[in-house]
Protein backbone atom coordinates (compact mmCIF):
# COMPACT_ATOMS: atom_id res chain seq x y z
CA UNK A 1 0.00 0.00 0.00
CA UNK A 2 1.61 3.24 -1.16
CA UNK A 3 -1.23 5.61 -0.27
CA UNK A 4 -3.89 5.68 2.44
CA UNK A 5 -7.23 4.04 1.75
CA UNK A 6 -10.26 6.31 1.42
CA UNK A 7 -13.19 5.27 3.59
CA UNK A 8 -16.84 6.20 3.10
CA UNK A 9 -18.71 7.72 6.04
CA UNK A 10 -21.64 5.52 5.05
CA UNK A 11 -19.50 2.41 5.01
CA UNK A 12 -18.50 0.07 7.81
CA UNK A 13 -15.53 0.03 10.20
CA UNK A 14 -14.86 -3.40 8.74
CA UNK A 15 -13.53 -1.40 5.77
CA UNK A 16 -10.42 -0.47 7.77
CA UNK A 17 -7.33 -1.98 6.12
CA UNK A 18 -4.95 -3.88 8.43
CA UNK A 19 -2.63 -1.67 10.48
CA UNK A 20 0.34 -3.40 8.83
CA UNK A 21 -0.62 -1.57 5.62
CA UNK A 22 0.10 1.87 7.11
CA UNK A 23 2.53 4.16 5.31
CA UNK A 24 6.13 4.51 6.38
CA UNK A 25 6.01 8.21 5.48
CA UNK A 26 4.19 9.90 7.05
CA UNK A 27 4.75 7.23 9.65
CA UNK A 28 1.55 5.34 10.37
CA UNK A 29 -0.99 7.03 8.11
CA UNK A 30 -3.40 4.27 7.12
CA UNK A 31 -6.77 5.64 5.99
CA UNK A 32 -8.72 8.81 5.28
CA UNK A 33 -12.41 9.43 5.85
CA UNK A 34 -14.96 7.27 7.57
CA UNK A 35 -16.63 8.73 10.65
CA UNK A 36 -16.26 9.04 14.42
CA UNK A 37 -19.36 7.12 15.48
CA UNK A 38 -18.79 4.91 18.54
CA UNK A 39 -18.70 1.67 16.53
CA UNK A 40 -15.99 3.13 14.29
CA UNK A 41 -13.90 4.33 17.23
CA UNK A 42 -14.14 1.03 19.11
CA UNK A 43 -13.24 -0.90 15.97
CA UNK A 44 -10.31 1.42 15.30
CA UNK A 45 -8.74 1.20 18.75
CA UNK A 46 -8.83 -2.57 19.02
CA UNK A 47 -7.11 -2.63 15.59
CA UNK A 48 -4.35 -0.33 16.82
CA UNK A 49 -5.66 2.76 15.01
CA UNK A 50 -6.53 6.23 16.24
CA UNK A 51 -7.87 9.41 14.58
CA UNK A 52 -5.56 12.44 14.43
CA UNK A 53 -6.17 15.40 12.16
CA UNK A 54 -6.59 19.17 12.20
CA UNK A 55 -9.59 21.37 11.45
CA UNK A 56 -10.29 21.52 7.74
CA UNK A 57 -8.83 18.06 7.08
CA UNK A 58 -10.78 14.84 6.58
CA UNK A 59 -10.49 12.27 9.36
CA UNK A 60 -7.03 10.69 9.27
CA UNK A 61 -6.43 7.26 10.85
CA UNK A 62 -2.96 6.35 12.13
CA UNK A 63 -1.01 3.35 13.39
CA UNK A 64 2.64 4.43 13.81
CA UNK A 65 5.52 2.00 13.99
CA UNK A 66 6.97 1.79 16.59
CA UNK A 67 4.22 2.55 19.09
CA UNK A 68 4.73 4.45 22.35
CA UNK A 69 3.36 2.55 25.35
CA UNK A 70 3.65 2.41 29.11
CA UNK A 71 3.47 -0.83 31.05
CA UNK A 72 1.95 0.26 34.39
CA UNK A 73 4.59 -1.56 36.45
CA UNK A 74 7.28 0.41 34.62
CA UNK A 75 5.97 3.86 35.58
CA UNK A 76 8.95 6.00 36.57
CA UNK A 77 8.43 8.69 39.19
CA UNK A 78 11.49 10.87 39.75
CA UNK A 79 12.50 11.85 43.27
CA UNK A 80 11.57 15.44 42.52
CA UNK A 81 8.11 14.39 41.33
CA UNK A 82 7.67 12.13 44.36
CA UNK A 83 8.39 15.12 46.60
CA UNK A 84 5.92 17.21 44.62
CA UNK A 85 3.22 14.56 45.03
CA UNK A 86 3.90 14.16 48.77
CA UNK A 87 3.64 17.92 49.36
CA UNK A 88 0.78 18.44 46.94
CA UNK A 89 -2.68 19.46 48.08
CA UNK A 90 -4.10 18.47 44.69
CA UNK A 91 -7.47 16.76 44.87
CA UNK A 92 -8.01 13.98 42.32
CA UNK A 93 -11.26 12.82 40.77
CA UNK A 94 -12.26 10.64 37.81
CA UNK A 95 -15.11 11.05 35.35
CA UNK A 96 -16.55 14.12 37.07
CA UNK A 97 -15.64 16.76 34.44
CA UNK A 98 -14.92 14.98 31.18
CA UNK A 99 -16.12 17.81 28.93
CA UNK A 100 -14.01 20.35 30.84
CA UNK A 101 -10.92 18.13 30.54
CA UNK A 102 -11.24 17.64 26.80
CA UNK A 103 -11.92 21.36 26.33
CA UNK A 104 -8.75 22.16 28.29
CA UNK A 105 -6.75 19.66 26.24
CA UNK A 106 -8.01 21.39 23.09
CA UNK A 107 -6.78 24.83 24.18
CA UNK A 108 -3.82 26.29 22.21
CA UNK A 109 -0.40 25.37 23.58
CA UNK A 110 2.55 27.73 24.01
CA UNK A 111 4.25 26.32 20.93
CA UNK A 112 1.27 26.33 18.54
CA UNK A 113 -2.22 27.70 18.00
CA UNK A 114 -3.26 24.52 16.20
CA UNK A 115 -5.20 21.72 17.87
CA UNK A 116 -6.12 18.26 16.65
CA UNK A 117 -9.07 18.13 19.06
CA UNK A 118 -11.59 19.58 16.64
CA UNK A 119 -15.22 20.20 17.66
CA UNK A 120 -16.10 16.99 15.77
CA UNK A 121 -13.46 15.07 17.75
CA UNK A 122 -14.54 16.63 21.04
CA UNK A 123 -18.19 15.72 20.48
CA UNK A 124 -17.28 12.15 19.49
CA UNK A 125 -15.33 11.51 22.70
CA UNK A 126 -17.97 13.16 24.86
CA UNK A 127 -20.39 10.66 23.32
CA UNK A 128 -17.96 7.84 24.13
CA UNK A 129 -17.79 9.11 27.70
CA UNK A 130 -21.56 9.05 27.95
CA UNK A 131 -21.46 5.42 26.83
CA UNK A 132 -18.88 4.57 29.50
CA UNK A 133 -15.91 3.96 27.16
CA UNK A 134 -14.03 7.24 27.56
CA UNK A 135 -12.74 8.40 30.93
CA UNK A 136 -11.08 11.43 32.47
CA UNK A 137 -8.88 12.03 35.48
CA UNK A 138 -9.02 15.50 37.01
CA UNK A 139 -6.59 17.37 39.27
CA UNK A 140 -8.08 20.19 41.36
CA UNK A 141 -6.85 23.03 43.53
CA UNK A 142 -9.96 23.46 45.66
CA UNK A 143 -12.60 24.06 42.96
CA UNK A 144 -10.19 25.02 40.16
CA UNK A 145 -9.40 22.42 37.51
CA UNK A 146 -5.61 22.60 37.10
CA UNK A 147 -4.72 19.43 35.21
CA UNK A 148 -5.98 16.18 33.83
CA UNK A 149 -6.09 13.64 31.05
CA UNK A 150 -8.56 11.49 29.14
CA UNK A 151 -8.63 8.31 27.09
CA UNK A 152 -10.56 5.16 26.25
CA UNK A 153 -10.67 1.90 28.21
CA UNK A 154 -11.19 -1.35 26.32
CA UNK A 155 -10.53 -4.63 28.10
CA UNK A 156 -7.25 -4.29 29.99
CA UNK A 157 -5.91 -1.48 27.80
CA UNK A 158 -6.19 2.24 28.46
CA UNK A 159 -5.73 4.27 25.29
CA UNK A 160 -4.41 7.65 26.43
CA UNK A 161 -5.45 10.57 24.26
CA UNK A 162 -4.29 13.88 25.73
CA UNK A 163 -3.43 15.67 28.95
CA UNK A 164 -3.17 19.28 30.06
CA UNK A 165 -1.67 21.30 32.86
CA UNK A 166 -2.45 24.78 34.18
CA UNK A 167 0.04 24.50 37.03
CA UNK A 168 3.56 23.12 37.08
CA UNK A 169 3.49 19.29 37.20
CA UNK A 170 -0.31 19.14 37.56
CA UNK A 171 -0.63 16.82 34.56
CA UNK A 172 2.18 14.62 35.86
CA UNK A 173 0.50 14.32 39.26
CA UNK A 174 -2.73 13.36 37.50
CA UNK A 175 -0.90 10.87 35.30
CA UNK A 176 0.88 9.15 38.19
CA UNK A 177 -2.37 8.85 40.12
CA UNK A 178 -4.24 7.52 37.10
CA UNK A 179 -1.58 4.90 36.33
CA UNK A 180 -1.67 3.64 39.93
CA UNK A 181 -5.44 3.28 39.71
CA UNK A 182 -5.32 1.56 36.33
CA UNK A 183 -2.62 -0.86 37.49
CA UNK A 184 -4.58 -1.78 40.60
CA UNK A 185 -7.71 -2.38 38.48
CA UNK A 186 -5.85 -4.88 36.30
CA UNK A 187 -4.94 -2.77 33.29
CA UNK A 188 -1.79 -4.14 31.68
CA UNK A 189 -1.08 -1.64 28.91
CA UNK A 190 -1.36 2.11 28.44
CA UNK A 191 -1.21 3.24 24.83
CA UNK A 192 0.65 6.55 24.52
CA UNK A 193 0.44 6.60 20.71
CA UNK A 194 3.38 8.82 19.70
CA UNK A 195 6.81 8.87 21.36
CA UNK A 196 8.02 11.98 23.20
CA UNK A 197 10.74 12.87 25.66
CA UNK A 198 8.06 13.76 28.22
CA UNK A 199 6.69 10.22 28.05
CA UNK A 200 10.20 8.78 28.31
CA UNK A 201 10.73 10.55 31.65
CA UNK A 202 7.64 8.73 32.96
CA UNK A 203 8.86 5.28 31.93
CA UNK A 204 7.29 4.87 28.50
CA UNK A 205 8.94 2.70 25.86
CA UNK A 206 8.32 1.85 22.23
CA UNK A 207 7.13 -1.44 20.81
CA UNK A 208 7.24 -2.63 17.21
CA UNK A 209 3.75 -2.32 15.77
CA UNK A 210 3.44 -6.09 15.31
CA UNK A 211 4.17 -6.68 19.00
CA UNK A 212 1.77 -3.90 20.01
CA UNK A 213 -1.03 -5.40 17.90
CA UNK A 214 -0.45 -8.82 19.44
CA UNK A 215 -0.85 -7.30 22.91
CA UNK A 216 -4.08 -5.58 21.87
CA UNK A 217 -5.44 -8.85 20.53
CA UNK A 218 -4.77 -10.51 23.89
CA UNK A 219 -5.76 -7.67 26.23
CA UNK A 220 -8.72 -5.93 24.58
CA UNK A 221 -10.81 -9.08 24.83
CA UNK A 222 -10.76 -9.01 28.65
CA UNK A 223 -14.22 -8.79 30.18
CA UNK A 224 -14.67 -5.23 31.43
CA UNK A 225 -18.00 -3.46 31.33
CA UNK A 226 -18.10 0.21 30.28
CA UNK A 227 -19.39 2.70 32.81
CA UNK A 228 -18.46 5.65 35.02
CA UNK A 229 -15.41 5.38 37.26
CA UNK A 230 -16.33 8.33 39.49
CA UNK A 231 -17.57 6.52 42.60
CA UNK A 232 -15.12 3.65 42.29
CA UNK A 233 -12.17 6.03 41.98
CA UNK A 234 -13.30 7.97 45.05
CA UNK A 235 -13.48 4.69 46.98
CA UNK A 236 -10.04 3.72 45.66
CA UNK A 237 -8.50 6.98 46.89
CA UNK A 238 -10.00 6.50 50.36
CA UNK A 239 -8.73 2.94 50.55
CA UNK A 240 -5.17 3.92 49.60
CA UNK A 241 -4.95 7.09 51.71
Amino acid sequence: MDKPRWLSATGSPEDFPPASAALREPNGLLAVGGCLHPNWLLAAYVRGLFPWYEAGQPILWWSPDPRAVLLPDELHVSRRLRRTIRKSAVRMTADTSFAAVIEACAEPRQYTDETWITPQMRDAYITMHGLGWAHSFEAWDEDELIGGLYGLAIGNVFFGESMFSRRTDASKVAFVNSVAYLRDRGFELIDCQVWSHHLKTLGARTLPREEFLALLNALCSADREPGSWSAEYEHYLRSTA
